[in-house]
């Protein structure tokens, strides 16, 4: 049975070698039941109504020793016209079944041939990300300073917000903050995808912003090792984190279906790159990217100096090119 054996021992490399989070794991899971349901509709010419229906227990080795490149491209083909996936998930599906065949062939050896070999992915356009301003985060700090709530809360709050704006923290990055991950060098520990640890520079108002709701903190004696508290004195979950943002968000007069907490890390990725004068690099190791082709996308210019260096183009008003250079006729004719 594939399931208890194949497919398990897959996850456990992704966790145990690969240090894949629980969440990313499952996602691969997910995928990899999906395309082998498929397969196994497309080999023995089941006749189902519904993909969930097909149990992979029956998948063995045979089954995956039989599967042809054209036989993903089909596979290709289903995501997107029966499923209607996007480009980003088809290309998620298709990098998860290729894992899993790599792992196959070059980890387990238990297949001679990778028919995910030279698959030509789908292909994703890469969007510009979406980020506040310089102006527009200093607003929803403002917002999120002056709110209405009980001390202690604000002040988390505002610690929170400063931390994703300064930083670029992820959303579980942050909500698995302790108290000890702080440093007496100002620094913060993070634990990134993988569990790969990095450490973060605390600027100035980040310290600032942080002591003065620690300081509030203390006062409630609490033994709790999480940095950030729910009203139950638990550990803030992602959920709490988000529709705390989200409220602030709404506060401070931004369209919460296009402005979330995620894109409170594009900001602070953009505002570094665009005001810090950050390399690649240095930008790469802050947000704790393994690859720096994931952090170029913040390279984007600002539409702003697009249009003003499109409105220096001398010809951007050929009247008054054609005037100039009438006058300097007549001035040569003088």
């Amino acid at each position: 049975m594939i399931e208890s054996h194949i497919v398990d021992d897959y996850l456990n490399y992704l966790k145990a070698a690969r240090g894949r989070s629980e969440s990313t794991v499952k996602e691969y899971y997910y995928d990899i039941r999906q395309f082998l349901r498929y397969m196994r509709v497309r080999k023995e010419n089941l006749k189902v109504e519904d993909l969930s229906d097909v149990s992979i227990e029956e998948v063995d080795k045979d089954l995956l020793a039989s599967i042809e490149k054209s036989d993903v491209y089909a596979y290709i083909s289903y995501l997107d016209s029966t499923r209607g996936n996007g480009s980003r998930t088809k290309f998620r599906k298709i990098s998860s079944v290729r894992s899993f065949f790599d792992y196959l062939t070059y980890k387990v050896d238990m297949l001679d041939r990778n028919p995910t070999e030279n698959i030509d992915m789908p292909k994703i356009e890469r969007s510009l990300p979406v980020y506040l301003t310089l102006e527009e985060a200093v607003r929803l700090l403002k917002t999120v300073r002056e709110s209405k709530q009980k001390e202690i809360y604000r002040l988390r709050d505002y610690a929170i917000t400063t931390l994703f704006l300064n930083c670029g923290l992820r959303l579980s990055e942050l909500s698995s903050l302790n108290t000890d991950d702080l440093r007496k060098d100002n620094t913060l520990r993070v634990f990134g995808k993988g569990s790969k640890e990095r450490l973060v520079y605390l600027n100035e108002s980040v310290q600032e912003a942080l002591s003065a709701y620690l300081k509030k903190r203390q006062e409630l004696e609490l033994d709790q090792e999480a940095l950030f508290l729910s009203m139950r004195k638990n550990r803030m979950s992602n959920r709490s984190i988000q529709h705390m943002l989200e409220k602030h968000l709404k506060n401070a007069g931004f369209d919460t279906s296009k402005y979330t907490v995620h894109k409170l890390r594009h900001t602070a990725a953009t505002l570094m790159y665009q005001f810090g004068n950050e390399d690649l690099k240095s930008l790469q190791e802050i947000l704790g990217h393994e690859s720096v082709s994931t952090t170029q996308i913040y390279t984007h210019v600002n539409l702003e100096d697009i249009r003003y260096t499109m409105s220096q183009n001398p010809l951007a008003n050929v009247d008054d090119v054609e005037k100039m250079l009438e006058d300097d006729e007549d001035e040569e004719k003088e």
